[in-house]
């Protein structure tokens, strides 16, 4: 049986990622919708990257991992969104195998250093309204570079270890995918029986690394309005909120989309609400974070 189980594993060249729709037309729509959003996100984070890259007043710490943040954004929606579009203009739901590992990736590298990000923007949120006497010291040039390759690194290595569980796996349930694009738990669906454990460990572990930052995020924000709150003018408690209000819904929209992705109980899973979770959380952050910043 293992024999076999191998062989079935080895025999997959390629993946069959989930249609949006079979009739052409529809096909068709969804690729201009996508373009749409695709050239909207370019358009909004290029705007960024080159407004922080160009003006010197804004060469201080919040906008250098708002640059950060606006790059990894485009490394998100650049994994998926493209491939999808090729896919609904060709009539086709093919991704070779080569193709769905470096997309799980790519994909997951993104978004796991776009999250270390959001937790170091919180920081600074914190250290600039509840220690601003500190800021100068705690968040200089070096240390802003180091927290944000730490996060780079970390999504890295985080991404590495992932994708080679993933794809180390003896897969025995077919070769389609439920998702738009090559998801975790969409991989882990086609495993053998049980040989999925490890794997599972590991998106486990990473989600207790997730918590804790959140957790972090958390009380930094707690301690955040509580500084605000004492603000004496209402003119200096608007400007703390409008600083910390974009980042804080930035969190929420990614956190909570992407948690309930990869952490809900199969009881209720549904095709169409994985879709619509896959699409808050991978598409729509690149789409709406220069907005709302």
């Amino acid at each position: 049986i293992k024999v076999q189980q191998m062989s079935n594993s080895s025999s997959i060249t390629q993946f069959l990622l989930l249609a949006f729709a079979d009739r052409r037309e529809l096909q068709l729509l969804h690729f201009w919708l996508f373009l749409g959003i695709y050239l909207a996100a370019l358009l909004g984070n290029g705007l960024i990257i080159t407004a922080i890259a160009w003006d010197h007043h804004l060469h201080t710490p919040m906008y250098f991992f708002l640059l950060n943040l606006s790059l990894l954004d485009l490394g998100c929606i650049s994994t998926t969104l493209p491939k999808a579009m090729a896919n609904s203009l060709w009539d086709t739901r093919a991704i070779s195998y080569q193709g769905c590992a470096a997309q799980q990736f790519f994909f997951f590298f993104c978004a796991t250093a776009e999250f270390y990000i959001l937790t170091i923007m919180s920081y600074d949120r914190y250290v600039a309204i509840c220690r601003p006497l500190h800021y100068g010291t705690l968040l200089g040039s070096r240390a802003c570079v180091h927290m944000a390759a730490a996060a780079w690194a970390s999504g890295f290595l985080h991404s590495l270890l992932h994708t080679a569980s993933t794809f180390s796996l003896p897969l025995c349930q077919g070769n389609a995918l439920g998702q738009f694009f090559c998801e975790i738990p969409q991989v882990l669906k086609l495993s053998c029986s049980h040989s999925y454990l490890r794997e599972l460990g590991l998106v486990v572990l990473s989600a207790f690394f997730f918590f804790c930052c959140f957790v972090f995020m958390v009380v930094s924000y707690v301690q955040i309005f509580r500084a605000v709150l004492r603000i004496p003018s209402q003119q200096g408690r608007h400007k703390a909120f409008s600083t910390c209000l974009p980042h804080l819904t930035v969190v929420s929209l990614f956190v909570s989309t992407s948690m309930f992705a990869y952490l809900k109980p199969p009881s209720i899973s549904s095709p169409s609400l994985e879709l619509v979770m896959a699409l808050l959380y991978s598409v729509v952050p690149p789409v709406v974070n220069p907005l709302i910043y």
